[in-house]
């Protein structure tokens, strides 16, 4: 995935002439004033993968193909009322906060409303829940990414082992421009590269 957040959709164009097909962005607002231009790249796939307020939901569900950071029930509620209102199918991914930090969004690993969640996808009809998307607790060294990212492996499989209905775990969202190798080795399914690919974003 090329995270295109904050970068120009000449820049996205660029990117898309070369290959690639999955793009992430991290606002709903932003990308809403790109997305009028980019409608002739029909196999693009645009994925959501920023915090998103309950508010945007239908917003989101308009203007993207998948929300890898679904973080509560309550957001997974909503943006199946907005797929049903439109009759979409929206994929999906469950944000989780591996690392405990309080500045981060995502749902406890242990805790009770993630198997609520997973439990309420039968109901969710017009969600697919795809799998599983971390961002670990940031450091120079690759290599201390490694537990989180085994964690989040070791919590897929987990969910598995558990055989619950409308619950695929397909996807494993984890990985980024320092640390992508480190994440493929511990089964990452998706890789998020912005710098590596865009270069370095100009700091607002």
């Amino acid at each position: 995935m090329g995270v295109s957040k904050t970068f120009a959709p000449e820049r996205i164009r660029e990117a898309y002439a070369a290959g690639l097909r999955v793009f992430g962005e991290n606002r709903v607002q932003e990308f809403a004033g790109k997305a009028g231009t980019l409608t002739d790249l029909r196999d693009a796939e645009w994925h959501m993968i920023g915090h998103l307020q309950t508010n945007k939901a239908a917003k989101a569900v308009e203007l993207f193909t998948a929300v890898d950071s679904v973080d509560s029930l309550r957001l997974a509620g909503r943006l199946n009322d907005s797929a049903q209102q439109v009759g979409k199918k929206l994929g999906v991914l469950i944000e989780i906060n591996v690392g405990g930090e309080a500045a981060k969004s995502g749902m406890p690993p242990e805790s009770p409303e993630l198997m609520e969640l997973l439990q309420s996808a039968p109901s969710l009809e017009h969600l697919e829940v795809r799998g599983l998307m971390t961002i670990p607790p940031f450091a120079e060294d690759p290599q201390q990414a490694r537990p989180y990212f085994r964690k989040l492996r070791e919590l897929r499989d987990r969910i598995l082992a558990r055989k619950l209905p409308n619950i695929r775990m397909g996807v494993l969202s984890m990985g980024m421009s320092h640390d992508f190798e480190v994440a493929i080795e511990e089964g990452s399914t998706c890789v998020r590269i912005g710098t590596a690919i865009f270069g370095e974003r100009i700091k607002s």
